[in-house]
């Protein structure tokens, strides 16, 4: 995979959705994905309004969902061992690593300690 392309925590997404972090961050990145834990996740909260829920499954159509394979399903089982992760964050870190992926989230605390490049947008570096 591109070094040059970003997975999207689900956090993200959802400050995207609430116009919390401009779209205009992603610009350095040459592709943008999200994993189908983050599809899940975001897709299954009880939205205050139809209108509320269309607009993030528009926002979820800009980026590629990408599925669990056997490369990521023993890539979360090495982290797992490693580390004292939930099994969601798991999944997400390991399709980062086996994708090269930059993680984009502001949860970096749930990241630290595996080998993933992780960049919170939120930081002022």
């Amino acid at each position: 995979m591109n070094g040059n392309s970003a997975l999207l925590d689900s956090n993200i997404i959802i400050y995207l959705s609430k116009k919390e972090l401009p779209f205009t961050f992603f610009d350095k990145f040459d592709e943008l994905h999200i994993s189908v834990i983050s599809y899940m996740e975001v897709l299954g909260f009880k939205f205050r309004s139809n209108e509320e829920e269309d607009f993030v499954k528009e926002l979820i159509e800009l980026f590629e969902v990408q599925f669990i394979d056997q490369n990521v399903a023993e890539k979360v089982i090495e982290i797992r061992k490693q580390n004292r992760i939930k099994l969601p964050d798991a999944i997400i870190a390991a399709t980062a690593a086996v994708d090269n992926f930059c993680l984009v989230t502001r949860n970096i605390e749930d990241f630290q300690n595996i080998d993933i490049k992780i960049l919170n947008p939120f930081d002022s570096n």
